[in-house]
């Protein structure tokens, strides 16, 4: 598919999910309704955003979730679903997540099982990961617990993530698992050069998924592709800092499948370890398989490795060897 009819397509798809009928809303429910503080010091776990989130996945059509300006402190979250119609979040304010690391698992905010989700409305989320990263010692040592990651998509389905901002997460930004046709458009994804595995976008068994006109700054890789994921496109994205748009590492764990069809253009990368990057570990079987991918038209500046293929790529002290 063309990158033309690519684009054609994807906007058709946030355009129905974004309901552009307005016929098919059926309500606006406001987190302050729920009993929401946006004072940015009380806990709003509990009540407020998981009561509007269950009315709102409870009504049949479109139903508009609305976070207002203000600063909402949360701790883990989860929004799952299935729902019974399209649930759109408008994040107008900022939400503040807790920095008491013992709540936490593997995420902050988890959105699960929803087929036609929309976040945007230009606001930021928050994960406050200057406190959490000194504990941060995965690459020293495998006895270690992750950070949790800022915002997790797991089997999503026809979802559009857009224009909104994500700042100094504990761990990755944006982790995508099992899901399919997602749209990332106008994200800023920012977190210091040297603050640990802060990737901006990581994809995992997932496919059609579309990053575009973003721009990611971090401490480790800007996009990362995991295994199980096919026909990804990435374009116009502004990389820098950080490790650059990587495939990989693949190879870890047993069973896992090939990469098949990656479309990267037009993106920008300034002052990356890395450019465009392929790293699989020396222990990967033999038939696992990395194939079909295309780049054109990236322009790297200040890029100490613009094109890498590392066959045996170590991220730790001890590397099990085939």
């Amino acid at each position: 598919m063309g990158l033309e009819l690519r684009i054609i397509v994807i906007g058709l798809l946030f355009f129905i999910i974004s309901g552009a009928s307005v016929a098919i809303t059926v309500g606006v429910y406001n987190v302050k309704d729920y009993g929401a503080a946006g004072d940015g010091q009380t806990d709003n776990t509990k009540v407020a955003f998981h009561a509007a989130w269950s009315v709102a996945c409870a009504v049949q059509g479109k139903a508009t979730i609305v976070i207002p300006e203000g600063a909402y402190l949360l701790g883990p979250t989860i929004f799952k679903g299935p729902c019974n119609g399209i649930m759109v979040m408008q994040v107008i304010g900022q939400l503040l997540a807790s920095t008491h690391l013992e709540a936490y698992n593997q995420y902050w905010l988890h959105f699960q099982y929803i087929n036609g989700l929309v976040i945007s409305g230009g606001g930021r989320f928050n994960g406050q990961g200057a406190s959490a990263w000194p504990y941060n010692q995965c690459k020293k040592t495998q006895d270690c617990k992750p950070l949790p990651m800022n915002l997790v998509f797991s089997f999503v389905m026809n979802a559009a993530i857009k224009s909104i901002s994500s700042i100094d997460n504990m761990f990755f930004h944006i982790h995508i698992f099992g899901s399919r046709n997602i749209t990332f458009d106008s994200i800023k994804i920012s977190a210091p050069g040297d603050s640990p595995n802060t990737d901006g976008i990581h994809i995992a068994n997932s496919a059609n998924i579309q990053v575009s006109n973003s721009v990611i700054g971090t401490g480790d890789d800007c996009i990362s592709i995991g295994p199980g994921c096919t026909n990804l496109t990435i374009f116009r994205v502004l990389c820098g800092p950080g490790h650059g748009i990587s495939i990989g590492s693949l190879g870890k764990n047993a069973g896992e499948k090939d990469v098949i069809g990656l479309y990267v253009s037009k993106c920008n990368l300034t002052g990356t370890t890395n450019g465009l990057r392929i790293k699989t570990l020396q222990s990967s079987p033999s038939t696992l398989k990395a194939s079909h991918f295309r780049f054109e038209q990236i322009i790297m500046n200040n890029v100490y490795n613009p094109i890498i293929i590392d066959q045996n790529y170590c991220p730790s002290a001890n590397c099990p060897k085939r």
